[in-house]
C-alpha cells in the first residue's frame, strides 16, 4: 500500500468537507455545479478503493494523529461500512450530475451555491457516520448531516418546504438526543467512546439496567432517522415538498446509512445476545416491519402526487430492511442490505424520474401527468423500469431483494411472513400499476408535443433506472458483498 491510499479514509470525508466552504465562497453556479460532480465522483473512487481493500475480510483502521485508541479518534472501515460507503457516495456522484440547470428549476434563483455547499456538508456527515470508529463522532457527523438537510428541504420554492425542515427539524431534534442520550449512558457503563472497546467493555456490563435502558434509547434515536414506522411522520412531507435532487439524494442516501448505525449498534456494540435473545427487541420490531409494508404501500396509492407517492413507497421499503434485521439471522440481515444497495438504485431513478417531470411540468400531481408517456418516452420509460424494480419484477434488483428477504423467512420457518412480503408487492402493483395508467392511457389535457429533459437530467436517471435492470440480471456483486458484511458482523457480535 503506497503512501496515499494510506490516507484515503481520512480523504473520504475531508474532501467533500473542504470542498462545501469553498461552493460558498465562490458562488459561481457553473463552476460550482461541475467541481461539485468532481467531488463525488472522488468520493465514490476512494470508496470504491476501500471496499477493494476489505473485500476479502481485512479491516482498515486509520488513526488521526496518530494516537491510538482509546485516547485518539480512529476510523475503521469493514466490509459492512465500506459497501454503505460505496451507496451513498455512488448515489450522491450520480445525483449532482443533474444539478446543472435542474437547481435552477427547483431552488430560487440566485441560491443555486447554497444547494451545492448544503449538498456537500450531508455527504460529508453521512460519509463521516458511516465511517467513524467512535460513537460521539457518530453523532457529529449526524448532526452536520441533519442540518445541512434541513437547509436542502427549506430551499424548495414551496412555503410548505419551510414547515417541512421545520417537521423534520423536530423529529430529527427528538432523534438526535435520545441517541444521546443513549451513547452517555453507554460511556458511563465502560468510559470509552471507541467502538471495539466499547464493544469488549459491554459484555462485562450488559445484564446491567443502564445498559437496557441504553439500548431502547439508542434504537429509538436511530429508528427515528431511519422512518421507522410509526416514527416517519417527517419522512413524507420532507420528500414531497424538497427540490426534487434533494428527494434523490435523501432518500438513496440518508435512511441507508440510519440503517447501517442500527446494524452496527444492535449487532456490533450491544451484541446478537442481549438485543435479540434477552431485550428480544425483534418482537417489537418485526410486527412494525409488516406494518410499515402494508401501511406505506397502501397510502402511496391514495396519493395525487409523484413525489408524494414514492415518500409514502419508501416508507414501505425502509420496513423490508428492518424486516430483514429483525429475522435475527445472518440471511436476513444480508437481504436487508442488498435491499439497501437496490433501493437506493430504483428509488434514486424515480426521484430524478420526479425531477424530470419538475423540469418539464413545473410540479408533480398526477392530474398534470397524463399522456406523459407520449410527450416524455425516454424519462417514462425510466419510470416504468423503477416502478417495476419496486414491484419485484423478475430481471430488476427489487426481485433480488425480495427473494433474499422470503429466502430468509423460510430460513427460519417463518411462512406467513413470506407470504406477507408477496402480498405486500401486489400494493406496489397497485400504485405502480395507477402511475403507468395515468401516462400511458389517459389522455393529456393540451395537445401532444414531444420534448424530454436535457441530456444532464435524462442521463443520470438512466444511469439508476439501467442499473436497476444489471444489477438484477447480475446480482453477483450486491449479493456476495452483502453476505459477507452479514458473516463479518454476525462474528464480530456473537
Amino acid at each position: 500500500m503506497n503512501d496515499f491510499s494510506v490516507h484515503l479514509p481520512i480523504l473520504q470525508v475531508v474532501i467533500p468537507l473542504l470542498a462545501a466552504p469553498f461552493c460558498f465562497i465562490l458562488r459561481k453556479e457553473a463552476v460550482v455545479s461541475v467541481f461539485t460532480v468532481l467531488v463525488g465522483f472522488a468520493c465514490f473512487a476512494i470508496s470504491m478503493d476501500l471496499l477493494a481493500q476489505v473485500i476479502d475480510g481485512d479491516v482498515l483502521v486509520y488513526e488521526l494523529g496518530d494516537w491510538a485508541r482509546p485516547w485518539g479518534i480512529e476510523y475503521r472501515i469493514d466490509i459492512l461500512n465500506a459497501l454503505l460507503l460505496v451507496v451513498v457516495s455512488s448515489m450522491a456522484a450520480v445525483v449532482f450530475i443533474a444539478g446543472p440547470g435542474q437547481a435552477r428549476r427547483a431552488i430560487p434563483e440566485g441560491r443555486g451555491y447554497l444547494f451545492y455547499s448544503a449538498a456537500l456538508l450531508t455527504l460529508t456527515g453521512l460519509l463521516g457516520v458511516t465511517i467513524t470508529g467512535d460513537v460521539f463522532n457518530v453523532f457529529v457527523f449526524l448532526e452536520i448531516s441533519s442540518l445541512s438537510s434541513y437547509i436542502l428541504i427549506a430551499l424548495g420554492r414551496s412555503r410548505r418546504a419551510l414547515m417541512a425542515a421545520f417537521s423534520y427539524l423536530i423529529m430529527g431534534t427528538i432523534g438526535a438526543t435520545f441517541l444521546l442520550i443513549g451513547i452517555g449512558l453507554m460511556y458511563q457503563m465502560t468510559g470509552t467512546l471507541n467502538m471495539v472497546d466499547m464493544t469488549e467493555r459491554l459484555r462485562d456490563a450488559e445484564q446491567t439496567r443502564t445498559i437496557f435502558v441504553a439500548l431502547a434509547f439508542v434504537v429509538v434515536g436511530i429508528s427515528v432517522k431511519l422512518a421507522v414506522f410509526p416514527l416517519h411522520q417527517w419522512l413524507p412531507n420532507a420528500y414531497s415538498f424538497s427540490p426534487p435532487l434533494v428527494s434523490a439524494f435523501l432518500a438513496s442516501t440518508a435512511t441507508k446509512v440510519a440503517y447501517y448505525l442500527l446494524i452496527r449498534f444492535c449487532l456490533g456494540l450491544f451484541g446478537l445476545t442481549l438485543v435479540f435473545e434477552v431485550v428480544e427487541i425483534d418482537v417489537l420490531l418485526l410486527p412494525l416491519s409488516v406494518m410499515a409494508m402494508f401501511v406505506g404501500s397502501i397510502a402511496a396509492i391514495y396519493q395525487r402526487d409523484f413525489k408524494r407517492l414514492l415518500a409514502y413507497s419508501s416508507i414501505a421499503q425502509v420496513g423490508y430492511m428492518t424486516l430483514g434485521l429483525s429475522l435475527a439471522s445472518e440471511a436476513g440481515v444480508a437481504a436487508g442490505l442488498i435491499h439497501v444497495f437496490n433501493h437506493a438504485l430504483m428509488k434514486g431513478a424515480l426521484f430524478l424520474v420526479a425531477a424530470c417531470v419538475t423540469w418539464r411540468m413545473g410540479g408533480t400531481r398526477l392530474d398534470a401527468m397524463k399522456g406523459l408517456g407520449r410527450r416524455m418516452p425516454v424519462t417514462m420509460a425510466a419510470m416504468v423500469v423503477g416502478g417495476l424494480a419496486l414491484v419485484g419484477v423478475p430481471g430488476t434488483v427489487g426481485f433480488v431483494s425480495k427473494w433474499a428477504l422470503v429466502s430468509a423467512a423460510l430460513e427460519k420457518d417463518a411462512y406467513l411472513l413470506g407470504f406477507l412480503v408477496m402480498a405486500s408487492s401486489l400494493l406496489a402493483l397497485v400504485y405502480v400499476w395507477k402511475l403507468v395508467e395515468i401516462v400511458y392511457f389517459q389522455e393529456p389535457e393540451t395537445g401532444i408535443e414531444r420534448r424530454e429533459p436535457p441530456l444532464r437530467l435524462l442521463v443520470p436517471t438512466w444511469i439508476l433506472a439501467g442499473a436497476s435492470i444489471y444489477f438484477g440480471v447480475f446480482s453477483d456483486f450486491a449479493v456476495d458483498v452483502a453476505s459477507r458484511a452479514a458473516a463479518q458482523i454476525f462474528a464480530a457480535g456473537m
